[in-house]
């Protein structure tokens, strides 16, 4: 017998678009099951697996709530891999706009309002890369283009990242500048 897939352990259908209320309910459903505290006084096999299954629950959650994992899993699912370290081909407009977001973040450092546009530029991004990642898995079922897709989400979340870094350190600054030290 093989053990479930993620989508399996928490009886959801293999989809992109997934309910993540479903998600929380189903998950804490399986945790009340294989949670190790359930079994502090069962034999050390008995809590070692519930041990194993809890860390498989976990890691199958957390996969299933980051959109960006989700759609990797999915598509390594059906065979094809990211290869993210590897293949590092992107499209040449999307080439384009990372060196202009890089630009902007580099003007807007130290600028709330110039920082929050950069921003809010990239979320649109991001949200439109999704709904295509979306549309690739769930409906064309074009899961090399998923692939792609899924390949500038990492960068799109990497930069999201850097701009999370700008705000702290504009923020580390400005709170110096009050205290004075």
């Amino acid at each position: 017998m093989s053990l479930p897939d993620h989508f399996e352990l928490f009886g959801l259908p293999p989809r992109f678009a997934i309910d993540l209320d479903a998600l929380e309910r189903a998950y804490k459903d399986v945790q009340a099951h294989v949670h190790p505290d359930r079994f502090a006084s069962g034999t050390a096999a008995e809590r070692r697996i519930a041990m194993q299954w809890a860390t498989r629950a976990n890691e199958a959650y957390t996969t299933l709530r980051s959109p960006q994992k989700r759609a990797a899993y999915l598509v390594e699912r059906a065979g094809v891999p990211i290869d993210a370290e590897t293949n590092t081909a992107m499209p040449p407009a999307f080439l384009m706009q990372q060196m202009d977001w890089r630009e902007a973040l580099d003007e807007a450092r130290g600028d709330p309002a110039a920082l929050a546009e950069v921003r809010a530029t990239m979320n649109g991004e991001r949200e439109e890369l999704l709904a295509a990642i979306g549309h690739a898995i769930d409906e064309s079922r074009d899961c090399a283009q998923a692939a792609a897709l899924v390949r500038q989400l990492m960068f799109i979340d990497r930069f999201a990242s850097e701009i999370g870094h700008a705000d702290e350190a504009m923020h580390a600054v400005a709170r110096v500048g009050v205290t004075g030290r």
